[in-house]
């Protein structure tokens, strides 16, 4: 991009009305020359996810990534993701456009901290959601997503104790369905779904009588959209307790005409696109997550030109971490995972 258009970003990393289509035109081909294939995740703002060759959930994207044919995988999320792109494939290069984009849930436990948990509970199966670090993935003994957790935790014999970590909204909501007494469920949190809560999915719901609700299980509204179904505020039928995933599939086969959605607001985006005949709403039109939002198309591009920020996982690791997400794999295909 010439200088004269790299002046024209404005401060918050997106192109102004000059340079769009410059922009556009020069991630495409470099990512060409460097062999590339763009991968953003939901929550990523508008113009990322329109850019790239596939936006999903993280581990559908990484199994894309370990798919592809391309060398070069850049991974437009936060840093857990693009790790693991890089242990489902190995032999790759894996470019994150921003190191700093973190996220508070994987921050919410570390590998010594499971050790001691599991020093705790020494019989116990570990189960970790995938929004989770590489470290803490080697000490896992099968991964799980939003969408099959339930699944996961069926799979193991009920006399065995669970580790259950580290979400505890995600947590509360397997342990509600499989109705498991010997599951313990580490405290952690996503801080933009913890902040999405029942009293604005309450507010929400008595203002838009008619709207189906997605829910995703990280949130903590999570019971309160059960308590209003089952004290018939909202009709049952109407409280979908969804993945990202989950998310997009129910937006394609509804009938209804407003939907009131409690996740990332990046998420609007790929709902209106799946279903642009329905109005969406975010339960909490402030639940944006400043480290998604740290991939902008500046940094894109930076990451394309430089090469910079490859993201590397030591053998050891993910070796063992692989492991834990291959077992997910083979009890069921996973639908979603955020």
């Amino acid at each position: 991009m010439a200088a004269t258009a790299a002046s024209e970003w404005t401060h918050a990393g997106h192109p102004g009305p000059e340079v769009d289509r410059d922009w556009r035109q020069e991630v495409r081909d470099l990512a060409r020359q460097r062999d590339a294939v763009l991968l953003a995740h939901n929550y990523q703002v508008p113009e990322i996810q329109d850019i790239a060759d596939h936006v999903g959930d993280s581990l559908a994207l990484s199994r894309i990534a370990a798919d592809c044919a391309a060398s070069t995988i850049v991974f437009c999320g936060v840093h857990f993701m693009a790790e693991t792109a890089k242990i489902l494939a190995p032999d790759k290069t894996v470019l994150i456009p921003d190191a700093r984009a973190g996220c508070s849930l994987a921050d919410s436990i570390d590998a010594g901290q499971l050790r001691d948990w599991k020093t705790e509970h020494p019989n116990a199966v570990v189960v970790s959601y995938v929004n989770t670090s590489a470290d803490v993935k080697a000490e896992t003994d099968i991964c799980c997503t939003s969408s099959n957790a339930v699944e996961v935790v069926d799979s193991i014999p009920a006399e065995r104790e669970v580790l259950f970590l580290p979400d505890q909204f995600l947590g509360a909501h397997v342990q509600r369905v499989t109705g498991r007494r010997n599951l313990h469920i580490w405290a952690g949190e996503c801080h933009v779904h913890a902040g999405i809560n029942g009293a604005q999915l309450a507010a929400e719901a008595a203002a838009r009588p008619d709207a189906e609700l997605y829910i995703h299980p990280e949130c903590g509204c999570a019971t309160s959209a059960l308590y209003l179904a089952g004290a018939g505020v909202v009709p049952a039928e109407r409280v979908r307790i969804l993945s990202t995933g989950g998310m997009l599939a129910a937006a394609r086969s509804t009938g209804a005409h407003e939907v009131l959605v409690a996740t990332e607001i990046g998420m609007l985006h790929q709902l209106r696109r799946a279903a642009p005949e329905v109005d969406f709403h975010a339960v909490n039109d402030r639940a944006s997550c400043r480290y998604m939002k740290m991939i902008t198309p500046a940094a894109l591009l930076r990451s394309l030109r430089d090469g910079v920020d490859e993201v590397t996982v030591p053998a050891d690791i993910a070796a063992r971490a692989r492991s834990a997400v291959q077992r997910m794999i083979a009890i069921g295909r996973p639908g979603g995972d955020e």
